[in-house]
């Protein structure tokens, strides 16, 4: 943009502060002058009680009146500096070329196939390997805690299916690009829609047969690298005690979808574990990821999703990108939250179900000062901040694990000394060997 000889960038984003601030601050001073004197009138009906019960029903109303002020004043710090912002994807590409786009590793927990089913954790993985961004620069990293040849085989039907998916959604241009989701709501029906449905629907029945049955059979692997990988799982191997398993499904510059496009990576973890080493749940699978994945792609920006949500909108990384490219705020940015919905609610959601105050209103609130708090999912991190903060640097044990070390991009990630060292910074006892793993160094504190 130009205007009188002075050139000007696009805008990525803008913030607004809630016009509805001055007077809500204004009533919240007088709200609290009147909790205050409420307070003090219980206070010198106490001291000047006549009888026991006047004293006790006055000392009851005091503490419970205080109670109820404490959690009115605890919701206000959100009130008091609400933020708007406003994204401008379509401006990106006037500022950042396509092809410098910065790569994105996508994290995905899963821990038990039969609490949390492998076809939902499937459709969540879908739904950001067909994001409206660069094939080559996304890598899906599925973390199965359980340790389930189960969620292996669903993932492999899903690499399968993900070839015919990912260019469906690009070619109709779909918003929604969960299966499941896409294929529940009321969307234009044709035969290639139809077909992809077909497809969908027995890929789901496969994987759900299999997950009955408790096993992988013979009859449903189809390649000696399929066998090769299920071999894994001997009779030893259990969800507490196993190896690191560590499967590329899908690699970029070497598969390919059916319109001869790159697919993104698509890489299944399941870390080592014994019964003598603490394993410290989500927060160490999380940790174990970071490693890993720097090992093998090592992205400068992280996306952490739980198993059992999907994205709803395949611009959501150009939407993070309007803050991550901007070089007013990159050097103090650690991460962008993205807000939670919850489907299958009903429309006046009477029942307070979609926990708007905790994934809506306060973080707006708490956006006003030092920015919103981690939800726990769907949030873009900056990768540089698991290492310190902007004036300081914990340097990790060995290279390869730099935020700032570049992956040889000629090595392939599935070339021997990559998945080499990405078993040993999986290795149960990496973290008690390198003691800034977990406290100093960390995506969660374990």
């Amino acid at each position: 943009m130009e205007m009188e000889g002075v050139t000007t960038k696009p805008l990525l984003h803008t913030t607004r502060f809630s016009r509805r601030t001055a007077a809500n601050r204004l009533f919240a001073a007088v709200y609290a002058c009147a909790l205050f004197a409420l307070l003090y009138r219980h206070a010198f009906t106490i001291i000047h009680s006549a009888s026991l019960s006047s004293f006790s029903i006055s000392l009851s109303l005091l503490i419970s009146d205080a109670l109820l002020g404490f959690f009115w004043f605890a919701t206000q710090t959100f009130r008091l500096r609400p933020v708007y912002r406003q994204v401008f994807p379509e401006n990106l590409e006037k500022v950042v070329k396509e092809k410098d786009f910065p790569a994105i590793d996508i994290f995905i927990c899963t821990a038990d196939p039969y609490k949390e089913p492998p076809v939902r954790v499937v459709n969540t993985a879908l739904s950001v390997m067909a994001y409206d961004y660069p094939a080559e620069k996304l890598s899906v990293y599925v973390s199965d805690d359980g340790g389930s040849a189960l969620t292996l085989f669903a993932f492999m039907e899903a690499a399968k299916f993900g070839r015919h998916w990912l260019p469906f959604c690009r070619k109709k241009k779909i918003v929604e690009r969960c299966p499941d989701a896409y294929f529940r709501s009321n969307h234009p029906r044709c035969s290639e829609t139809d077909q992809i449905k077909m497809m969908y629907e027995r890929m789901k029945v496969r994987v759900e047969n299999v997950v009955e049955r408790g096993k992988v059979d013979d009859d449903d692997i189809t390649s000696e690298q399929e066998r090769q990988a299920f071999n894994q799982w001997t009779d030893k191997f259990s969800r507490h005690d196993h190896p690191t398993v560590i499967q590329v499904l899908l690699e970029v510059g070497k598969d390919k979808d059916t319109t001869e496009q790159l697919m993104p990576n698509l890489i299944y973890v399941s870390r080592q574990k014994n019964i003598f080493s603490p394993h410290h749940f989500k927060a160490g699978a999380l940790n174990v990821l970071l490693r890993i994945s720097a090992v093998m792609t090592n992205a400068p920006i992280i996306l952490t999703l739980d198993c059992d949500m999907y994205s709803n909108d395949p611009k959501t990384p150009r939407a993070a990108l309007c803050f991550f490219s901007d070089p007013n705020i990159r050097s103090k940015l650690g991460y962008v939250q993205f807000p939670q919905r919850f489907y299958g609610i009903n429309k006046d959601d009477i029942y307070a179900c979609e926990f708007k105050q905790a994934f809506q209103i306060n973080p707006m609130g708490m956006d006003g000062f030092t920015g919103p708090n981690y939800v726990g999912t769907g949030c873009f991190f900056s990768r540089r901040v698991f290492f310190g903060g902007p004036s300081s640097f914990v340097t990790p044990e060995i290279l390869e694990l730099r935020p700032d070390h570049a992956v040889d991009k000629l090595i392939q990630v599935q070339s021997q000394s990559t998945l080499a060292l990405a078993y040993h910074v999986a290795n149960c006892e990496y973290e008690k060997n390198h003691s800034d793993w977990g406290s100093k160094v960390r995506l969660l504190t374990i």
